[in-house]
């Protein structure tokens, strides 16, 4: 077996965590999106003075409430255990940890400084989770 270094098995536990934590919440869809193809399933809160969902009533699909949330410790962070960082420059990579921060690059930005972000990051050894399509051409060019 191979050993891994600290840090690396702490983020896997965490991951873990954050998977185990999703994995126990069920899917809330809107009430009788199931009946209705007009109705789409996505989360409406049922209001119907007579709705069965919205009293909770047994086999019918639950509501989300605070007794679903997150634990603190893994509020915001990616399901690969690493914070998230929204980056619009190049500079915006300077002071982050490759152990503990990944990088996405905003959707604003073109495609030149898309190039240079992801290659600085590279340099520091940061994951990008949104990494420019067709890098290779853009070298080549």
């Amino acid at each position: 077996m191979v050993k891994l270094p600290e840090k690396v098995k702490e983020r896997r536990k965490l991951a873990e965590k954050i998977r185990k934590a999703r994995e126990g919440k069920p899917e809330f869809v809107r009430q009788e999106s199931w009946r209705y193809k007009r109705v789409k399933p996505a989360w409406r809160r049922p209001r119907g003075i007579d709705s069965k969902m919205r009293i909770g009533k047994k086999g019918w699909p639950a509501s989300p409430n605070t007794g679903y949330r997150t634990p603190k410790a893994l509020r915001g962070l990616h399901p690969s255990g690493m914070a998230e960082v929204l980056v619009y420059r190049v500079e915006d990579l300077k002071g982050l940890n490759p152990e503990i921060h990944a990088v996405r690059i905003a959707g604003s930005v073109g495609r030149r400084k898309k190039l240079e972000i992801f290659r600085e990051a590279a340099q520091l050894g940061l994951k990008v989770l949104n990494p420019p399509k067709k890098v290779e051409e853009a070298e080549a060019k």
